[in-house]
């Protein structure tokens, strides 16, 4: 057993075998993030997909493939991320729309951004009112698009309308995706059309370039976000959708959703980390609407925002993915979570095994006195004589046989000499 101990074949494979269990325990318990994921984002030309385009640029530098899914909206995008045989691991949702008694396993990651809810108007279709629309109640009767069906615009306009007392029959509404929308708009087949949208998506620019159109000002926005606290109230200052065409006409008050990154809630720690560090890098400087420093943000979510979102979002990154690369960061953080633990087990294991070591050698030196004692009480008398020489030769064959470490040599070596006292006490008896 000692050769075994002691051969450096032997020890070689004892680490390997180490090593390989460590490895398979760091597998199955703490399992790494995947290098490929999917995200659901929107249509080809909205700001959802753009988003989703600049993620997968900062995501592929840290060695992580997104793929992008185009979708109809928001609803359409929980549905995937519900469906265990979608191959979706994200999605970007509009808030309100999502609901946690039907998606009881999503969590959010954070708000992205704001979503202005744009209600393009036609001036002539209001001209009793001035030409203004102010009132989601001046809509009564006009022929409007409320967004298309799985669209996070069809969701909040229908609750808009509903908290405005304005029923199905009340309006003529057509559930168009916004490039149909804006055809029937061009054409004088619609008076209205709800849009939920970045100012930065592209189709708001085909919405102010059409002729004769305006943006509603929502009179009652102070109403709607405080029955609706998932909305906020933001301002559009004159001329800043577009200098060119002076749109909106004067500051006007919008309602706006956020835009939120949603996930399923057994994503990887290390994973939230690499996605909210690379969305802090996108939005910096990412819409125009937005305060410096307001997003990445935890308010205005559907869902319970993820425990390690919340800490990235309070605190930072942690130490390791401040100063590693990425999967280097993963690794050592994986390798903490489990020798940590081990050795919290371990080092008072091996404290007790080296008490335990102690007080077997005690006793087995305890017995070896206990003999002793044994023999010199017997040293003077003459029928013990070949006996004691016996036993006390056996005791010194044991004792010559006992291993002990450093710190127990001086008790080794003291019994020695009390052993050697022994014979020379016979020796003398014997002369």
């Amino acid at each position: 057993m000692r050769k075994l101990i002691y051969n450096p074949i032997a020890i070689a494979v004892a680490f390997l075998a180490l090593v390989a269990i460590l490895f398979a325990t760091l597998w199955i318990l703490i399992p790494p993030p995947p290098r490929s994921i999917e995200l659901a984002t929107g249509f080809p030309t909205g700001l959802y997909q753009m988003f989703g385009e600049k993620l997968q640029s900062e995501l592929k530098e840290e060695g992580v493939s997104l793929k992008l899914r185009t979708s109809g909206g928001s609803a359409e995008n929980l549905a995937l991320l519900s469906d265990p045989h979608s191959g979706v691991d994200f999605a970007i949702v509009q808030s309100g729309v999502g609901d946690l008694n039907k998606h009881p396993n999503l969590v959010s990651l954070a708000g992205i951004f704001y979503e202005p809810l744009w209600v393009w108007y036609r001036e002539s279709s209001f001209k009793s009112e001035g030409g203004k629309l102010g009132l989601l109640s001046q809509l009564k009767g006009k022929r409007v698009s409320v967004g298309n069906e799985g669209s996070g615009t069809l969701a909040l306009s229908s609750e808009l309308l509903k908290a405005s007392n304005l029923k199905s029959g009340d309006l003529i509404a057509e559930k168009l995706k916004p490039l149909e929308a804006l055809k029937k708009f061009k054409n004088g087949e619609l008076d209205a059309v709800f849009l939920v949208s970045a100012p930065e998506a592209p189709i708001v620019k085909d919405f102010y370039e059409t002729p004769g159109i305006r943006l509603m000002n929502f009179l009652q926005a102070d109403a709607y976000i405080n029955l609706f606290p998932y909305l906020s109230k933001v301002t559009v200052p004159r001329g800043i959708v577009s200098i060119a065409h002076d749109v909106p006409k004067e500051n006007i008050q919008v309602l706006a959703a956020t835009a939120t990154l949603v996930g399923k809630n057994n994503i990887s720690p290390a994973l939230v980390t690499l996605l909210l560090g690379d969305t802090y890098d996108i939005l910096k400087s990412y819409t125009y609407l937005q305060k410096p420093g307001e997003f990445p943000s935890s308010s205005g979510l559907d869902f319970p925002l993820h425990v390690d979102a919340e800490i990235y979002m309070k605190d930072g990154p942690s130490f390791l993915h401040r100063h590693l690369p990425f999967w280097t960061a993963v690794w050592i953080g994986r390798f903490a979570k489990i020798v940590i633990p081990l050795l919290v087990i371990l080092i008072p294991l091996i404290t007790y095994i080296s008490a335990t070591k102690n007080l077997l050698l005690r006793l087995k030196l305890s017995q070896v006195y206990e003999e002793l004692k044994v023999i010199e009480k017997n040293a003077l008398n003459p029928a013990l004589k070949d006996k004691n020489f016996k036993d006390l030769a056996a005791i010194e064959r044991r004792v010559g046989n006992i291993k002990v470490s450093l710190l127990d040599a001086k008790e080794l070596y003291d019994l020695k000499g009390h052993v050697g006292d022994v014979r020379n006490r016979l020796n003398l008896v014997d002369n």
